[in-house]
């Protein structure tokens, strides 16, 4: 349910319809049992009619999306309840509730998932018949959009079920709606379709008016929502399918001429079927297709290699397990892992199996089904972490004294990608949240004002990059698509890298997919090459009156595509840990790039990957093609029930809050106007709108929570945390705490951190009720405190020992002060104190020879070559953090020497290039 922030909503259910869904279910069976009850003690039966016929009118909508359990079984449950059958209503109600909240009918051995509602029609003389599916084979469902009073599409139905084998890999149910707009609720509601048969003769309009179901209609904008008729309407519907849901498999089933529909309907479908064609042939399209996004190469090929009787006489004498079974001291390993982790485990790259650094076999075939499901040109997996990601990027594409724009608060691999990397940085200062001791994300604005002083300097040319973190650690996401477009109306070749490191899962929503470099980068690409934005553009050149650089069109004649995302595959979706990916849209990159980014690779990449966390990524990657939106669609809506249960509790919302839009995202960053994403007055926030207008939006998945009411700080909560309640999380501020539902994450898991803060907030509140007056102001001080943290300093700048040149820019050499700092000679060490802070405002300059990353906000403070600012320095001293890599309390703070800043830079590109040739 999605409600504008000013629409009142009373009770306000789950954010998640399906999620509704089975909570009506329980309280249908709740209800039932309760009317049974009521009948056999002859007490009045009107409350819990009434309530039982409210619930099973609700579910009578929701099921018409759902094959199971399907309209024979509804129609069976309304009749009990006519006929006053209450034992029996309550019996089936309680039996089908459990299949459906359990989803045992997806997964156990029995007749009726793998047949359809409609062969059972004498389930009403079985009534306890038990519905599940073949062992071992996974189930989905079919979607057939058809009119009301379709008799193709019964007789699709039919045709198909009668096609069904015992040696089918897979099985499937087929339900069908009568509307353009019950097709688009359905695929998005019903989250195991993963097949569609079009046909042109059905209606438009749903007749469903269900408020928990028009978000799926909202989340498309009107003006996307086609008015043609016949079999244009498919040709459109198909379009906005796979723009909601790109893996699924689209068929169409007509009787048109043979002129309308060969090389017209688009790439969409992926076949067309006849009215009279045999079903034999679409129930075969149907398991191909599945079987397409099912396959894993690598996987199944590492399967067959450890099945084979194999002699290694070679490296690893862990491989087969056969050093631990063979010894006396190490067996315990081998039980605790078991033995297919090692009969796994090899070094070879022959008998089926592939070469990660030269992928020809079931590792290339697995990288490209890969760029498949992510909507990338070519993916390549990484087995040692987006650290190493980042750096073979960056080194592909980068030549010495390249000047690359960077967001100053990305992680710590693009710093030292950069100094490997010889290029010209220049730091991008994301907006303050002092409040809260964070960074938020970089104004679109600043990223602008950066390239126009380097235009007006006469170095565009010298532009290569631009690399932004998206999303943060803190959830912000930037809109790509903008981003992009507005730097390439400046710099038509600009290359972009985007650092999706906590990103990898949005791709696999509909909502959070254009938030997506990928996605973004297809988009520009097909605008930019359309005929009507050529003529758009051409208009504008003629047009007398000239734009500004920040309003001017792209050049979609000079205009390259060249988009690069990093993302940590193990951080957010399934993965051994280390697993990553590269995603590429790059135009340029097999003239351009290709070369120098498998050199990269080579420089970076082990000779020996580990074939477990590749067969992990092959895997995690069949996954998110197969039930990647049913899982991201779950992991949102247990973040949103976080929120709702955090804000209602009382014992909870005394001492915690959950932040919200409004308190992360500026007001001029939100057009939208989006405060919230759920208020107990107002209900749920309009979170598709913010994401199709607003700067900057907060990643629904990412709850962080105000906790300085508490009165502790964010490392000693937790701490308490995981010492005693076993709740794991890893990054805080001060006064925050960041919680990640994941794909793994389960509503147990909410529920017990539900009850984890209500007993934190008793014991806190049971504390505070016995404690003396000095205590409460002990207590209340310590609030104080965490309210405001110190101000938030932006980058200062570069010594002018460490710039190229005299011009007014602010790029600097990274990788020449890094090395200058190797030798001690160039080092002096000085006190984070307060005298060092009175010489810095007497005038004294201080160079920073080394990488200083406090934690929190855990990215480097201060880099190799930058001046130490009053506000650095002020920072620093009122930091109560632990940790803060790069210093060393008892010897000081790493800076240069007078005499090292007094070298000659003499021509910055030159070293650049002379110490990466001989470092």
């Amino acid at each position: 349910m999605s409600l504008s922030p000013t629409t009142a909503s009373q009770q306000p259910g789950p954010y998640s319809a399906p999620q509704l869904r089975l909570d009506t279910w329980n309280d249908l069976q709740s209800r039932c049992a309760w009317l049974k009850e009521f009948s056999r003690e002859n007490r009045d039966l009107t409350e819990p009619r009434s309530l039982v016929e409210q619930s099973l009118n609700r579910l009578v909508t929701f099921e018409s999306f759902w094959a199971f359990p399907g309209p024979n079984r509804m129609a069976r449950l309304a009749e009990l309840l006519a006929h006053g059958e209450y034992a029996d209503l309550a019996s089936e109600t309680r039996e089908l509730a459990r299949l459906l909240v359990g989803d045992a009918y997806r997964r156990r051995h029995t007749d009726i998932a793998t047949n359809d509602d409609e062969d059972h029609r004498d389930e009403r003389k079985t009534p306890h018949s038990k519905p599940h599916t073949k062992a071992g084979k996974p189930y989905f469902e079919v979607l057939v959009v058809d009119g009301v009073d379709g008799y193709d599409g019964e007789e699709l139905r039919d045709g198909l079920r009668s096609c069904r084998r015992d040696s089918d890999e897979f099985v499937y149910s087929v339900l069908s709606v009568p509307s353009l707009e019950d097709a688009l609720i359905a695929v998005q509601f019903n989250w195991t379709i993963q097949t569609v048969f079009l046909r042109y003769n059905y209606a438009f309009r749903t007749e469903h008016k269900d408020p928990a179901l028009q978000r799926y209609l909202d989340i498309l904008t009107p003006d996307s929502m086609p008015t043609c008729f016949g079999l244009d309407r498919s040709v459109e519907l198909a379009k906005l399918i796979k723009k909601l849901r790109p893996e699924i498999d689209l068929f169409l089933v007509t009787d048109a001429p043979l002129d309308r529909v060969a090389g017209n309907l688009g790439r969409n479908f992926r076949r067309v079927f006849y009215r009279l064609e045999q079903h034999m042939e679409q129930h075969l399209s149907i398991l191909k297709g599945i079987r397409s996004r099912f396959e894993a190469p690598f996987f199944d090929a590492l399967r067959k290699y450890s099945a084979k009787p194999t002699g290694v006489f070679h490296a690893l004498p862990i491989a087969r397990g056969k050093s631990m079974s063979s010894g006396h001291w190490a067996k315990d390993l081998l039980e605790f892992y078991g033995p297919n982790i090692f009969m796994a485990e090899t070094s070879a790259t022959s008998g089926g199996l592939d070469s990660l650094l030269q992928p020809r076999g079931p590792i290339k075939k697995a990288q490209d089904n890969t760029a498949r499901a992510f909507g990338a040109r070519q993916s390549f997996f990484v087995t040692n972490g987006t650290s190493t990601a980042n750096k073979i990027v960056s080194e592909a594409m980068i030549q010495p004294g390249d000047i690359v724009l960077v967001d100053r608060d990305c992680h710590k691999s693009h710093h030292y990608a950069l100094v490997l990397a010889g290029a010209m940085t220049v730091y991008l200062d994301s907006y303050a949240l002092p409040q809260y001791s964070m960074y938020g994300a970089v104004p679109l604005e600043e990223i602008e004002r950066q390239l126009l002083d380097l235009k007006a300097n006469g170095k565009l040319d010298q532009v290569k990059m631009l690399i932004l973190t998206n999303c943060t650690f803190d959830g912000l996401t930037y809109d790509p698509e903008r981003v992009m477009e507005r730097v390439l109306a400046i710099k038509p070749d600009m290359i972009f890298l985007w650092d999706e490191a906590w990103f990898a899962y949005a791709r696999f929503s509909p909502t959070l997919r254009r938030r997506t470099a990928m996605d973004a980068a297809a988009r520009l690409r097909r605008r930019f090459r359309s005929e009507e934005y050529q003529t758009r553009f051409a208009e504008s050149q003629e047009s007398t009156a000239s734009a500004s650089d920040a309003d001017a069109l792209v050049d979609p004649h000079r205009v390259r595509i060249r988009v690069y995302a990093t993302q940590s595959t193990h951080k957010t979706l399934t993965s051994l840990r280390q697993g990553s990916m590269i995603h590429v849209f790059d135009e340029d990159f097999e003239q351009k790039a290709a070369d120098s980014f498998h050199e990269a690779f080579m420089t970076h990449t082990s000779t020996s990957p580990n074939y477990q966390i590749v067969a992990s990524l092959d895997v995690g990657r069949r996954q998110v093609e197969l039930e990647g939106f049913e899982m991201v669609e779950q992991t949102i809506g247990l973040a949103m029930t976080l929120r709702q249960r955090i804000s209602e509790h009382p014992d909870i919302a005394r001492f915690f809050t959950v932040l919200r839009p409004e308190d992360m995202i500026p007001a001029e960053h939100r057009p939208s106007g989006l405060s919230f994403y759920y208020d107990q007055e107002h209900g749920w926030g309009q979170l598709d709108r913010a994401y199709r207008m607003d700067e900057f939006t907060l990643d629904p998945t990412r709850v962080t929570l105000y906790i300085g009411a508490t009165g502790m700080d964010g490392d000693t909560f937790r701490h308490l945390l995981m010492d005693k309640y076993d709740i794991q999380i890893n990054k805080t501020s001060r006064n925050t705490a960041l919680f990640m539902p994941n794909i793994g994450t389960t509503r147990g898991d909410i529920a017990y951190l539900v009850e984890t803060l209500v007993e934190i907030s008793l014991d806190i509140a049971d504390r505070l009720s016995v404690e003396s007056d000095s205590g409460l102001a002990r207590h209340s001080a310590r609030v104080d405190s965490l309210i405001e943290g110190p101000p938030l300093p932006n980058f200062s700048r570069f010594h002018a020992a460490f710039k190229p040149d005299d011009a007014p820019t602010p790029e600097g050499d990274l990788r020449r002060a890094y090395f200058l700092a190797y030798d001690e000679d160039n080092i002096d060490l000085i006190g984070l104190d307060h005298s060092t802070l009175n010489r810095i405002e007497n005038g004294h300059e201080y160079v920073s020879a080394a990488f200083v990353t406090p934690y929190p906000p855990g990215f480097p403070i201060l880099v190799p070559g930058q001046v130490v600012s009053h506000e650095i320095l002020s920072y620093l001293l009122a930091l109560d953090v632990k940790e803060i890599h790069g210093y060393d309390p008892v010897k000081g703070l790493r800076v240069f020497t007078p005499q090292a800043l007094e070298q000659s830079p003499s021509n910055t590109r030159m070293n650049a290039t002379a110490t990466r040739m001989n470092p």
